[in-house]
């Protein structure tokens, strides 16, 4: 790799450099290549790559001194010279296909994405972020990512019943984690979260505190975890001897949240208790409740899912369903680095989501 000489400085080792060139050349010194640490090991630069890169092919003991002088030198990776050696991108790709106005919204993702970039980071991987309008843009995405070699692979997520993602990524040949198990058959390990215990959970205890009207706003139930939150949430019911309650199914926005509220405490019957899908949408649920003049949790039970941060600080503060989206991004990303570098991973089945309670839920009064 060729040594750049910055403008202004000269290649000449005679020319005079006044002391602030010479306070700039160390505040910025020249960057260490792989003909650097060939050069002081006494070895070719192909050795050195296949040290480096920890190929087969170098003596133990050669690459145990390849690796100290790189490590004396102060040597670095270039991304650009291994992804062209390694015809590999070094990043790892997420599309999700949502309105950006919801996902804005639902700080699920960023907590997730987080977790995904503590593992990247250290790997010296960077992932890849598209979000798309809907489900025929997410698929041409998938496609060009492979046709323009972007990406190693990706994570799936917002699994849909009879998810065409998994045949379309199978038959390209991109390592994929999926977010959650599948409802057909998947050549991909799965990272999930059992979400089912958490909203009966949340059923169970508004029975407990006196609830006979309990409402679901729901997410969509093209999404199955939008379905099986639901039929979480009937069959909770159904255990406690209670006919099946209302569900209004949304897109999981804070509009959609406040709209469904509006509509269920305008009735002439309203519920004593709704059970939300996300925070978000319960955070806008709480909103719309005082703007009503339903007081919660005196008037009115409220409980989320996901336990974002905001939960704490809402008043009053929300019960909602803790599912870690942070531990779950970690998990993925280890699982999918497995899956490429061992050609196989594992499922890996995290704690399932737990009930937190907190100021949202009270006794009824009904």
């Amino acid at each position: 790799m060729p040594v750049i000489i910055p403008a202004g400085t000269t290649a000449n080792p005679r020319a005079k450099t006044s002391g602030k060139s010479s306070a700039k050349s160390a505040a910025n010194p020249p960057k260490v290549t792989i003909e650097v640490v060939a050069k002081r090991a006494g070895v070719s630069k192909g050795l050195v790559s296949f040290a480096l890169n920890n190929r087969p092919g170098v003596a133990p003991e050669t690459r145990v001194r390849i690796l100290q002088v790189a490590k004396e030198l102060g040597w670095k990776p270039s991304l650009r010279a291994r992804s062209l050696s390694t015809q590999r991108s070094y990043a790892l790709g997420l599309v999700i296909a949502r309105n950006p106005d919801v996902l804005a919204s639902d700080p699920f993702f960023p907590s997730f994405i987080a977790g995904v970039e503590s593992i990247l980071a250290p790997e010296g991987r960077a992932l890849v972020l598209s979000v798309v309008p809907d489900e025929e843009t997410e698929l041409r995405t998938y496609r060009s990512l492979v046709a323009d070699g972007r990406v190693d692979g990706v994570f799936l997520s917002d699994l849909r019943h009879g998810d065409p993602r998994i045949p379309l990524l199978a038959g390209l040949g991109l390592p994929a984690v999926t977010l959650g198990r599948p409802d057909g058959p998947s050549p991909f390990p799965a990272v999930t979260v059992d979400d089912t215990p958490g909203v009966m959970a949340s059923v169970a205890h508004l029975v407990a505190l006196g609830h006979r009207r309990i409402a679901h706003v729901a997410g969509s139930s093209t999404l199955l975890h939008g379905s099986r939150r639901s039929g979480a949430f009937t069959s909770a019911l159904r255990e406690a001897g209670l006919p099946e309650g209302q569900t209004v199914e949304t897109d999981f926005s804070v509009a959609a949240g406040s709209d469904a509220t509006r509509r269920l405490l305008t009735q002439d019957t309203p519920p004593t208790a709704i059970v939300y899908a996300n925070d978000p949408m319960a955070i806008a649920g709480l909103g719309m409740a005082h703007e009503l003049g339903v007081r919660v949790p005196d008037d009115l039970s409220i409980t989320g899912y996901d336990d974002i941060d905001f939960c704490r600080y809402v008043y009053p503060p929300l019960t909602t369903v803790s599912a870690a989206p942070m531990v779950w991004g970690r998990a993925a990303a280890s699982t999918l680095l497995a899956l490429m570098e061992n050609g196989s991973a594992n499922d890996v089945d995290l704690p399932a989501a737990r009930l937190v309670i907190r100021g949202s839920t009270a006794p009824s009064r009904g």
